[in-house]
């Protein structure tokens, strides 16, 4: 039994049905819908001399963010996941 097939009976063990979801999807995969949106607003317009300077000013926004951030974030999912079903895989604004 495969990884995945062992995870399947533990979901639906838990009372959850897995559904099939393409391999990438823009409208589910939170880093395009919520979690780099933001900083592209911060970075946008500011100039780096390295690398590690652009290293350093993404991991102080993601250090500044408090938990409740990456909650919302991922909560939001379910709502984009009903409403990519209801447009049967069309694109979610």
């Amino acid at each position: 039994m495969s990884q995945v097939n062992k995870n399947d009976g533990k979901i639906h063990e838990l009372g959850f049905e897995l559904l099939p979801v393409p391999p990438y999807s823009p409208n589910l995969a939170p880093s395009d819908y919520f979690l780099f949106s933001d900083l592209k607003r911060k970075l946008a317009g500011k100039k780096f001399s390295s690398n590690e300077e652009v290293i350093a000013e993404t991991e102080a926004y993601f250090l500044a963010r408090d938990k409740s951030y990456y909650k919302n974030g991922i909560k939001k999912l379910e709502g984009r996941y009903n409403q990519c079903i209801t447009l049967e895989g069309d694109y979610v604004e």
